[in-house]
């Protein structure tokens, strides 16, 4: 094994994180504050993203809803990733572009929080949700990557990782996640 290759990959995750720290901490709290805005007047954070980033929404809503680092109530947090036969259903019925779309169609409320995570901002499932959930008065966050695509306009609040490496980028997504459900927990009982 190279371990040169281990080394330079750890670095770049590392100078990454470091970019983050000097770079997106007003936007983290402007997306934290959302959150806690949204689960003080009794709204409810809807998740979505493809592949990778469909674990990760699942891992957000699974801190949100159970806890993260105390005890404390549970917090509304829908992923739009986990049925699968809401999926198939949707993607048979509608297509592929439109399995978020139309759960968005059904669930969200004003007030409520979309976090769309994508590693390219391309995603046409991910983008039509988030102007959907827009016209339906949610406010939206995007965790992206690379220029974040069409989806970095689209958002209210882009939370965008300069990388084109997926693995990086989500990597960058996981510990913006963890931070956001840090901030809510502190301000949410």
């Amino acid at each position: 094994m190279d371990r040169s290759r281990i080394v330079d990959e750890l670095k770049e995750s590392a100078r990454l994180q470091e970019w983050l720290a000097e770079h997106l901490a007003p936007d983290i709290a402007r997306a934290a504050e959302a959150l806690v805005d949204a689960y003080r007047r009794g709204g409810k954070v809807l998740l979505c993203g493809n592949g990778g980033s469909a674990a990760e929404s699942q891992h957000l809503a699974a801190e949100l809803m159970g806890r993260f680092r105390r005890e404390r109530r549970p917090l509304a947090a829908v992923a739009l990733t986990t049925d699968t036969s809401v999926l198939t259903a949707l993607g048979n019925d509608f297509g592929f572009e439109e399995v978020f779309l139309r759960q968005v169609e059904a669930l969200v409320q004003p007030g409520d929080v979309l976090v769309a995570l994508s590693t390219s901002g391309r995603s046409q499932n991910v983008n039509r949700a988030v102007r959907r959930a827009g016209e339906l008065g949610a406010t939206s966050i995007g965790l992206l990557g690379g220029s974040g695509g069409e989806l970095a306009g689209l958002v209210d609040i882009p939370l965008l990782v300069p990388s084109d490496v997926s693995a990086r980028v989500q990597e960058c997504h996981l510990t913006i996640s963890h931070i956001l459900c840090a901030l809510v927990e502190e301000q949410v009982t």
